[in-house]
């Protein structure tokens, strides 16, 4: 399993190194949180996209957190990550095995998401469309 590396950064993305990680829990509250095995947490706090396969066949459900319209995600409970990339301009990929595709994009006001893991690793969605990442041993 990779997670037990370090997310790795690129020039426009960090790899997260989540592959092979299940959803071991949800909950809803004003946002979704996604808990992972490994201690990570994955927190929607803006609308998102779930989709299965191409956004040009299948626009996907919206993810409503705010609103507690999140019932789509649900199915995701006992899925494995397969990939998850967080963008320098505040976006998020997020691919299960079942073939779902999490997505959200930065928001102009709020922090969209956040991870946070192991090793003080964190995450941020940044208003405005940046990324902030922090970790035990780093500032970014």
């Amino acid at each position: 399993m990779s997670a037990a590396k370090d997310p790795a950064e690129h020039e426009d993305r960090w790899v997260l190194n989540l592959r092979g990680l299940r959803v071991v829990k949800i909950s809803i509250d004003f946002r979704l949180t996604l808990g992972l095995e490994e201690e990570w947490e994955v927190v929607l706090e803006a609308p998102a996209q779930l989709t299965a396969g191409s956004l040009r066949t299948n626009p996907g459900l919206p993810l409503k957190p705010e609103t507690q319209d999140v019932a789509a995600a649900l199915p995701l409970f006992g899925a494995t990550i397969l990939s998850a990339v967080a963008f320098k301009s505040g976006g998020l990929r997020m691919v299960f095995d079942s073939g779902a595709h999490l997505s959200s994009s930065a928001d102009a006001s709020f922090e969209a998401w956040q991870i946070t893991g192991p090793g003080g690793w964190r995450f941020v969605s940044l208003p405005g469309g940046d990324l902030g990442v922090w970790s035990g041993s780093r500032t970014g």
